[in-house]
Parts: structure tokens; C-alpha cells; sequence
């Protein structure tokens, strides 16, 4: 057990120390033009670019580019084992050297780091603490951009235990680091199982045990009507309304395939488009086209549609809401070819009308598949809730840890 403990007086062999007391610190340099000094060579020296940086990684170990040795005069070489501190793009994010390379002015260098009161898998912790990165936006206000100046980063106080306790925190937080690893990669196998399954599912090539009927294959209009949603802004959109509500901006984040729970509501209801269970919804502008290849199904009749909205009504008894939704997200290249437009794009009725779908004339066989995709669906989100739980204990431990909040046993 990890035994808490909010006296200060209480943490005992811990001491404060300014940051750059602990190890050097230094700003990286780029040689300019970059261009001029980039090259092939294989005895070249590594240049750290940010497509080599993992985003949520703790370790740099893929270097992609190299710049010849006249370049080390204006530049900063970090060795393996040395820290970096992002300066420009996830600011004040640190990650632990396992390459040597050259690293530019948006990042700073932590080095020689005193091995006797500073164990550096418990820096590394410590940087990511919210005390830590607070300090950082601190010191940095008022620059209008955040910026990390060697000189700040040196200054910042830190209290750290002894190097036994450090090590003890270290396991503790690399438990759970272990623990939302392995979920992480158990959702990504999940969701490769999903794309095989409507892969396979929605085109026919693999069909279910119990169903022979013949697929078939129509334009959309034949089975499908489309129509559109009428006006609402966010500022419609009251929690404490009297009416369910779908805005077009939360079909890009707030629903998947099927949708679940309304989570909205409005008292706009005079005059609005409602649905019909089954409407299948997608949003018919966006700034990217791809955003416009996605589609939900509401099972639920009477909840307001909002403007910029598509709206597509299968026809009862031919055509299943949940399949043709999840047959839209799966033939996302086919619905973007519909889009028009250059800076924000659209996807009209009359182009919505141009598609051709293939499905199973057994109603029954489509509900049947959009019934594994759901169950799919519920088992992705149900690790994901695991895995934000997972997420949250960590961020607590962390924040506790490092500051001596919570305290490790010695027989840890």
C-alpha cells in the first residue's frame, strides 16, 4: 500500500534545490538556411526534426535527417541519456534522449545530470508534473508567446526525496505507464478487428451464417430520401431544455456511427426539422472533405435537427438507419468525390443523391451485421472508459508523488 501523508514537516530527506543546481542546461541552435546544411552522408550527425518526436512518447530513439559536421558550430548535440525540453511545439514537454542527434532552438537540453540526488526516470516525471508545468507557463507569462528561457528554467525550485524514494515513485508511476500502454494497444486491436469486420460485412464478401438472399445494388434515391435540417446555433443549445438537439458540429466528435444518448437540448422547437428513428445524420460542410464522409444513425424520433445537416431517410422495411450508417463510414472515398468547394467544403443533397449503395435485401441480415458493428463499437468504448480511468488514478499518483503528498513505503 502507498501511505499518505499532507505534513510538510513530514518529508523527511527531501531538500530544495533551483533545477540548474542538477544538471546543465543549454539552448538548441539552428544552422541557417537549414536547407544548406542538410545531407545524405551516412557520416552525417542526426537532426532531430519533429516528425521524429513521439507525442505522447518518453523516449526520442528515430532520427530522419542529418547535417554535415560545419553545422555543429551553430547547433546543440545532445548525447543518449540526455533530456530535452520542448520550447515550441507541446511546451514544456520533456522526453529522454536514447539517440545522439543536433536539436534546434525550440527545445532546451538537460544534461550531466547529478546521478547521486537525481534518478532520471524520476525527472522526467517530476517535468510532467502539473507544479512543474505550471511554474513554467508562470515564468513565461506575459511574453505574449510561451517561451522557455534557459535562465527561467534554471531558476525553478524543486523538492525531491531521497534517491531511494525516487526510485520507488518511479515504479509506481511506470506501473500504470505499463497499464495504459497496454490498453492503448488493445483499443488499436479492437479498432483493426472493426475495420476488418465492415470491411468484410458491408460489401458482401464475407456473409453470416442463416442469410442467402442476394445483395443489391441501387442509387441511393431509390431507397433512401434525403432532406436537410433547419437553423441552430450553439446559443440554442440549453442543457435545461425541453427538447432533445443535434447541432451539425457534434457529428464530428460527440457521436459515432450509432448514436446512443442525445446530449443535447434546446427550447427552439417552433418550426424545426425533428427526426424520424432511423434518420441517418451527416454534416454537410467542413473545412477538411473528409470530415464530411461520416454519418450517424438516430434511433429516436422528435429530436431537432440542426441546420447544415444532411438528413437520410431510409425507407421502412428496405433499408436499416444503423446500416446505412456504418456502410456511409466505411465508403468514405466514394462520399468524398461528392464534395465540392476549396476553403470550406460542402456536401449537397443533389451530390449526396449521385451515390450507389449495395446492400442485402433481407432487412433482417442488415441488422444483423449493424448488430456486430454495434457490439464492436461497445466493446472499443468500454476500454476507453477503462482507459481514462487508468488515466486519471495516474495523473493523481503523479500529482501526489512527486510532491510528497502521497508517500512510498520502503519495502515498496
Amino acid at each position: 500500500m502507498i501511505s499518505k501523508n499532507f505534513k510538510k514537516n513530514n518529508l523527511v530527506g527531501w531538500s530544495e534545490h533551483s533545477l540548474g543546481s542538477l544538471c546543465e542546461i543549454s539552448r538548441g541552435g539552428s544552422p541557417r538556411p537549414i536547407q544548406q546544411f542538410l545531407t545524405e552522408s551516412s557520416d552525417g550527425y542526426n537532426w532531430l526534426r519533429i516528425g521524429d518526436v513521439p507525442v505522447n512518447g518518453k523516449y526520442i530513439s528515430r532520427i530522419t535527417a542529418k547535417i554535415i559536421k560545419e553545422g555543429l558550430k551553430k547547433t546543440t548535440l545532445v548525447k543518449s541519456g540526455d533530456f530535452i525540453l520542448s520550447n515550441s511545439m507541446s511546451f514544456g514537454r520533456p522526453y529522454i534522449m536514447k539517440v545522439d542527434a543536433c536539436i534546434h532552438d525550440g527545445w532546451l537540453a538537460l544534461k550531466n545530470l547529478d546521478p547521486k540526488l537525481l534518478e532520471r526516470d524520476f525527472l522526467f516525471y517530476l517535468l510532467l508534473s502539473p507544479k512543474l508545468q505550471n511554474d513554467f507557463r508562470n515564468y513565461s507569462a506575459g511574453s505574449g508567446v510561451l517561451n522557455l528561457k534557459k535562465e527561467t528554467v534554471e531558476k525553478v525550485m524543486i523538492i525531491i526525496p531521497d534517491i531511494l524514494e525516487q526510485k520507488r515513485v518511479v515504479s509506481v508511476l511506470e506501473t500504470w505507464d505499463e497499464a495504459i500502454e497496454k490498453m492503448n494497444k488493445r483499443i488499436d486491436l479492437k479498432k483493426d478487428i472493426k475495420r476488418s469486420l465492415m470491411q468484410n460485412l458491408l460489401t458482401g464478401e464475407l456473409r453470416l451464417s442463416g442469410f442467402n438472399r442476394v445483395w443489391r445494388t441501387t442509387d441511393i434515391t431509390g431507397v433512401v430520401e434525403i432532406k436537410k435540417g433547419k437553423d441552430l446555433s450553439k446559443s440554442d443549445i440549453d442543457l435545461e431544455g425541453s427538447t432533445k438537439c443535434i447541432h451539425y458540429g457534434e457529428l464530428f466528435t460527440k457521436y459515432s456511427e450509432v448514436i446512443i444518448k442525445v446530449i443535447s437540448k434546446t427550447d427552439k422547437i417552433i418550426n424545426m426539422f425533428v427526426s424520424e428513428s432511423g434518420d441517418v445524420l451527416m454534416p454537410a460542410s467542413d473545412v477538411t472533405p473528409r470530415g464530411l464522409a461520416t454519418s450517424s444513425c438516430i434511433n429516436e424520433k422528435g429530436v431537432v435537427i440542426g441546420g447544415d445537416t444532411l438528413v437520410l431517410r431510409p425507407k421502412k422495411g428496405v433499408l436499416e438507419g444503423n446500416f446505412l450508417s456504418y456502410y456511409i463510414n466505411s465508403h468514405k472515398k466514394e462520399v468524398m468525390r461528392l464534395v465540392s468547394g476549396t476553403t470550406v467544403f460542402h456536401l449537397y443533397g443533389s451530390d449526396m443523391r449521385k451515390m450507389r449503395i449495395k446492400f442485402p435485401e433481407d432487412i433482417n441480415e442488415q441488422k444483423a451485421i449493424a448488430n456486430i458493428l454495434q457490439s464492436s463499437d461497445a466493446e472499443i468504448n468500454s476500454l476507453n472508459k477503462q482507459l481514462e480511468y487508468f488515466q486519471q488514478q495516474k495523473k493523481y499518483l503523479l500529482n501526489n508523488l512527486i510532491t510528497g503528498q502521497i508517500r512510498t513505503p520502503e519495502n515498496l
